[in-house]
């Protein structure tokens, strides 16, 4: 039997019932299914309910019930795992997930089936080098961000490539994101939108306070170095999670992951199409 891993979004009802529908529907079917010690407490959901480090061990496939956060949040979960993730789209119009409401259950089907397509995703790794403390290694589907903690203002960041020093940044922070985290904050940030099956690193400042405010698209093969530069607070967000608030002369390297997302696709899916519907661009001759 498939063992299977559920993801849900807490703040969206519709997730809620949904994971409530699909837990049964497999149960029945013999198939494990496992989630969170959080996402059972908190939405009492009945399954097996497991700690975060061994939420992925053993699965044969990871349900997300939510938007692209979740599916964050399910790939976190998963870590250096190799288990495939199928979203599936509850909430506003998202880049990741693949499924809509409705057709879960069809969809585990023909994945049992095996009548899919997996689509592996590049990601980001930071490795964090503080003092003569051992390095720290997160790793991000969307972006690396080194940003202004809560009580600063702009930071000075000294960045590298390569090894070779670049340009030291003075702004609210600075984003190292993936093709597939060019629509995520990096686009927020006037960075550019990269179709996501590129391997790339894209550099992008956030509000820089100088005349230089333009992005990088770097080879994958690059390695990008910030060094916290003066005494403002700064601090790391990998994917949206804050983990690590960063002193003068922290240093934080971001390279190509090791580590690949598999995402649970039913044939060809237009990137463009999903830009159109989110942005609201009007059809030929509207």
């Amino acid at each position: 039997m498939t063992a299977v891993g559920i993801v849900i979004h807490h703040h969206r009802d519709l997730a809620t019932s949904q994971a409530h529908q699909l837990i049964q529907w497999l149960t029945d079917r013999g198939h494990p299914v496992r989630i969170t010690k959080l996402d059972g407490e908190t939405l009492g959901l009945e399954a097996e309910v497991v700690d975060d480090a061994s939420f992925a061990e053993g699965l044969d496939l990871v349900i997300s019930l939510g938007g692209d956060g979740s599916i964050l949040r399910a790939v976190d979960l998963i870590g250096d795992r190799d288990v495939p993730v199928l979203g599936v789209n509850i909430g506003e119009l998202g880049y990741l997930a693949m499924v809509e409401p409705g057709d879960e259950q069809r969809a585990v089907e023909q994945f049992l089936a095996g009548e899919h397509v997996l689509v592996e995703r590049m990601m980001v790794q930071a490795t964090v080098r503080s003092g003569t403390a051992a390095p720290r290694i997160h790793h991000a589907l969307n972006d690396v961000v080194v940003e202004r903690g809560a009580t600063s203002t702009t930071i000075r960041l000294g960045v590298s490539i390569d090894g070779a020093y670049f340009h030291t940044y003075a702004a609210d922070g600075l984003i190292v994101a993936t093709a597939t985290g060019s629509t995520a904050y990096s686009l927020s940030a006037r960075g550019p939108i990269v179709a996501p099956g590129l391997r790339a690193l894209l550099l992008t400042p956030v509000s820089p306070h100088q005349l230089f405010d333009r992005s990088l698209i770097l080879k994958p093969t690059s390695t990008v170095t910030f060094e916290v530069l003066g005494h403002r607070e700064a601090r790391l967000s990998v994917d949206g999670r804050t983990l690590v608030m960063l002193d003068k002369g922290d240093v934080v390297e971001c390279t190509a992951s090791p580590r690949t997302v598999r995402l649970v696709t039913f044939g060809p899916r237009n990137f463009h199409q999903v830009l159109k519907a989110k942005f609201g661009l009007l059809e030929r001759g509207e």
